[in-house]
């Protein structure tokens, strides 16, 4: 059993809960912003890749000798340097995906389309590209492989080293799902489902400016890594030093949605180049290769679904096999094969859930965490089997969910899995959904849209937002890992001029942390948002931080911020102190209040303003008594309890909060193109306490947009070659501000009470637009012949195959009732 810790907040609220400007935005939206391309060093080189147009390739020979020959090129490096010069990265997998050899450029053989096997350095970035379409290399195409369940035959193995495409495997069981199948009056099989590949598109792609200093052997990464703790943890082992060997800075950042966690490989070869040639080397990603050889989201294969359900549409347990597609190395993987539990049952009561799970490796682009990493396509699952559940057996799908979701009395609620649901209403906020999109209209809606020749249909999606994982997940995978819980740092003080200011472990890309924090510590030390100077950036050199620092799996809200709330604490306890000494009053008189230390009902000169505090404390503090040391500069380090997992059960507390997203969409479909359109649009939010509400309205339309892209158009699509059919914006359509519909926004706040400001992360939601968009399209074709949505990525094209031959995807599905 999992034991819940409450963790009252006594914060009161002022600016926290406000809709207070993002104060990152004015200097973005001026074109102040430092990103990692705006650096430049004396002499620094531009370095680009040479990459593999075959997915799958021996490497015969490398020659760079005519790229040497131009004026201006500086250097190479290949693949048989870096295995001279550095280790494989580090794998999480126990055997087979443990023993897989990783490193940073391709060796022997090339395993994925734009695999980089060599790079140049150059004084222009043009003349870098120039000089590595010289390189000549002579490749032997092998057989690729490109399908998650031809990989498990074996029958063309991508890695010698271990053996088997097998990255890893294992049996998840909870309850007793074999006597809920027999116990159900109906059982629905459903053959197969797929979740697509795709990756949420930052502004920015991926890259870094990286210096060398002979004399200490240390290396600069001025970068876009969004976990640069991460990073060093990966590096420094590869390139045989010191993890303190390593200093990232990140200053501004264009995005990150966990595309940019898994830049280890190129960073190891920018450090090689600095080292090699002496001199500060550049790589900025161009779109194309962030397409094609960046970090992909998870594609997961669902076979041999069994639902067990009641006369009433009860749903009490399912079965599955999934076969997860992590592309040609694990990198971050195996870790989306246990990350998904953290929502086993999604919003539903099911008490006997069984999943078989194998991950493989096939000849595509690696995968990383991206949007709602791996719980997105599990909760993909469990709201596709509500749907054809509900479908196959003529329910109503709102009141299929209404039945079986998770009762706000019962809050909070332990998973089969030992996990605890901290809060929420999902029936109130699924009638707050229905309501903006005016759901009692909806036949008469229905009715006057078949008049002018369109299928009109509505769909539901309910998700999670699990945040604040327990790293001791990783040991349900491989319980040699020396992983546990997790923590956040940050670090507020007051200087000399009596400004306040703080640092952070996180790394922002664009969710407002330098808002948010400052309202946070206004309201602790009783001054305005103004006087509270949050940096911005991160230097793992001088920036407080944690092992595990970065920004990622929506925790910021609980660990970042409870880091900021707990040093804001402990610097207003001695800021009491220090007032309640030099004002000879006792502290529980003391105050602080519009940026002052005063007497509660004390006279006007009863009062010191933070600067002379500061003063105090670094420029004027002989008078202070030996026995009174404050330093005005306080760390904290947010380490919330997770208990310990069990292995062998493989249960535990596998993350903390649970924000809900509920999306409902209505669409039309032109029955002669399978153009889908979009005519009505809710989304309902509950995170807990909104730190601030217009930052949480952001998030929602930028998820939702993620979402209809991922929902509609954007899709990684390879040929039986393993070629890269969609590796631009022509054929990889993501949204523009036109392709948004009209969005209706609702919010509820069920305040979590294991969270320090009773806040839950929120940036991971999306998932709920492709969830909802999938149920609407099958909703609306159901008078062309019933068929069943079992893609997540439904283009107009696959549309249209659905109108003309809807028995082929109903071959997916049979029932059988007793």
């Amino acid at each position: 059993m999992t034991t819940v810790t409450e963790q009252p907040t006594t914060l009161k609220r002022g600016y926290v809960g406000q809709s207070l400007p993002r104060r990152e935005d004015k200097r973005l939206v001026q074109g102040q912003g430092t990103f990692f391309d705006d650096v430049r060093r004396h002499g620094m080189g531009y370095v680009h890749f040479v990459r593999s147009p075959y997915a799958h390739a021996r490497i015969l020979s490398i020659d760079v000798a005519k790229a040497l020959e131009l004026d201006g090129v500086y250097g190479t490096i290949t693949g048989d340097e870096v295995a001279i010069s550095t280790d494989p990265f580090f794998e999480m997998s126990v055997e087979p995906g443990g023993l897989i050899e990783d490193y940073a450029l391709a060796v022997g053989r090339t395993r994925f389309m734009g695999e980089p096997v060599a790079a140049v350095c150059a004084a222009t970035r043009e003349l870098a590209r120039d000089a590595a379409d010289l390189v000549e290399v002579e490749y032997e195409p092998l057989a690729a492989l490109v399908d998650g369940e031809e990989a498990l035959k074996n029958e063309v193995v991508l890695h010698d080293d271990a053996g088997s495409n097998v990255v890893w495997s294992g049996v998840f069981s909870w309850g007793d799902v074999d006597q809920a199948l027999a116990e159900a009056d109906h059982v629905v099989k459903i053959e197969r489902l797929h979740f697509h590949r795709f990756a949420s598109t930052p502004l920015e792609c991926a890259g870094a400016l990286v210096e060398y200093d002979r004399g200490t052997q240390e290396w600069t990464i001025h970068c876009n890594h969004q976990m640069p703790g991460v990073g060093a943890i990966w590096m420094a082992p590869s390139l045989r030093v010191g993890i303190d060997k390593l200093r990232f800075v990140t200053q501004d950042i264009g995005g990150g949605f966990g595309n940019k966690i898994c830049l280890h490989p190129q960073f190891v070869v920018l450090c090689l180049l600095a080292r090699k040639l002496g001199r500060p080397v550049q790589w900025t990603e161009w779109r194309t290769d962030q397409h094609t050889a960046n970090a992909h989201g998870n594609e997961r294969t669902f076979l041999a679904v069994e639902v067990a359900v009641k006369a009433d549409g009860e749903m009490t347990g399912f079965k599955v096999r999934a076969i997860d597609d992590c592309g040609a190395f694990p990198r971050y993987e195996p870790l989306g094969c246990i990350i998904w539990a953290q929502v086993t049952p999604g919003l539903y009561g099911w008490r006997s859930i069984q999943v078989d799970f194998t991950q493989v490796c096939t000849n595509k682009s690696p995968v990383s965490p991206n949007r709602g990493y791996s719980r997105m396509q599990h909760l993909w699952l469990t709201e596709r089997i509500v749907d054809i559940v509900a479908a196959e057996l003529g329910l109503d799908p709102v009141e299929v969910r209404k039945r079986n979701y998770v009762k706000a009395e019962q809050m909070p609620y332990e998973t089969p899995n030992w996990c605890v649901y901290d809060s929420g209403d999902y029936a109130a906020a699924l009638d707050l959904a229905l309501d903006l999109i005016d759901y009692g209209s909806i036949e008469e809606r229905r009715r006057e849209a078949e008049g002018r020749g369109k299928l009109l249909g509505i769909g539901i999606g309910s998700t999670l937002d699990s945040g604040t994982n327990n790293f001791g997940q990783s040991t349900l995978l491989n319980p040699d890992l020396q992983f546990s819980g997790n923590n956040e740092a940050a670090a507020v003080k007051l200087d000399i001029f009596g400004e306040v200011v703080v640092t952070l472990g996180t790394v922002p890309q664009g969710q407002g942390h330098e808002t948010t924090a400052a309202q946070v510590v206004a309201d602790i030390l009783g001054c305005p948002p103004e006087q509270v100077n949050v940096r911005r950036g991160h230097d793992t050199w001088f920036n407080t931080h944690a092992g595990f620092s970065g920004t990622y799996a929506s925790q910021f809200a609980f660990t970042g911020l409870g880091a900021v709330k707990g040093a804001a604490e402990l610097l207003r306890e001695e800021m009491v102190q220090l007032a309640a000494f030099v004002l000879q009053a006792p502290e529980e008189s003391i105050e602080l209040a519009d940026g002052m230390a005063r007497v509660k009902d004390g006279p006007e000169e009863a009062a010191l303003p933070f600067m002379a505090l500061g003063a105090i404390v670094n420029a004027n503090n002989a008078f202070l008594p030996p026995d009174f040391n404050p330093t005005l500069n306080h760390r904290y380090v947010c380490r919330p309890y997770f208990g310990v997992v069990d292995t062998e059960k493989k249960t535990g507390q596998l993350t903390l909060t649970y924000a809900t997203q509920i999306h409902a969409a209505v669409v039309e479909i032109d029955p002669d193109t399978g153009e889908v359109d979009i005519v009505d649009y809710a989304a309902v939010d509950d995170c807990g306490v909104r730190i601030n509400p217009q930052i949480v309205e952001g998030q929602v339309h930028g998820a939702t947009a993620h979402a209809i892209g991922a929902a509609l158009s954007e899709n990684f699509v390879y040929d039986e070659d393993g070629t890269l059919l969609t590796a631009n914006f022509y054929d990889y359509h993501v949204p523009h501000a036109l392709d948004m519909p009209p969005l209706k926004t609702g919010a509820m706040e069920s305040p979590s009470p294991v969270a320090p400001l009773g806040a839950k992360g929120m940036g991971e939601g999306g998932g709920g637009g492709i969830h909802c968009l999938c149920a609407a399209i099958q909703d609306a074709l159901r008078p062309a012949g019933k068929p069943i949505v079992y893609d997540s990525c439904n283009p107009p094209h696959r549309v249209w195959s659905m109108l003309r031959d809807p028995g082929s995807t109903r071959a997916n599905v049979t029932v059988v009732s007793k």
